[in-house]
């Protein structure tokens, strides 16, 4: 019996834009696993060093992506990480970046102890839509979608929205 085919989707977006609180939500309604970058990378200790200037862990995106290989392959894959260049491109059937009015997005940041040149930074991103200029880098632009993340609402309709592309998606690929 051969496995139904699943889409692998990247929700990519500024730190505090929802990509967590979209993508649990999200695996739950579809069945597709849920893979937070940031949770990933600190369970299996995927590191080369140390930021100062941010007060993080650096990433070691070449282990991240060995990491997740066979499972993306597999499809069937939620992704949550605010950037997206370092992953293939063959890895993703559609890319959502989720957008944040500038406020908004700087008072979840305070409320998650953001401060000084990392808040700044973070905001700056968002304004500039960094994120979604990489996005349309790094994927073929027919995938790449913007979502507005300020409210309640905005959450229920892009989980909607998502969850018809994934069934859509899902038959006319088997």
């Amino acid at each position: 019996m051969k496995m139904r085919k699943r889409p692998n989707i990247l929700l990519t977006g500024t730190p505090g834009v929802g990509k967590t609180t979209l993508g649990k939500e999200l695996a739950q309604r579809t069945g597709l696993s849920y893979v937070n970058i940031g949770d990933l990378a600190q369970e299996g200790e995927l590191y080369d060093g140390y930021d100062e200037e941010y007060q993080c862990p650096i990433l070691d995106e070449d282990r991240v992506v060995d990491e997740l290989d066979d499972q993306m392959v597999d499809g069937g894959m939620i992704i949550d990480y605010h950037g997206c260049d370092l992953f293939p491109e063959r890895w993703f059937h559609i890319v959502f970046v989720l957008r944040t009015d500038n406020t908004q997005l700087y008072t979840r940041l305070e409320t998650r102890g953001y401060e000084g040149k990392k808040l700044q930074d973070n905001v700056q991103c968002e304004i500039f839509q960094t994120i979604y200029e990489e996005a349309m880098e790094a994927y073929s632009e027919d995938i790449v979608h913007q979502l507005t993340s300020n409210t309640p609402e905005d959450m229920d309709r892009n989980l909607e929205q998502i969850i018809q592309w994934s069934e859509q998606w899902v038959k006319d690929n088997n």
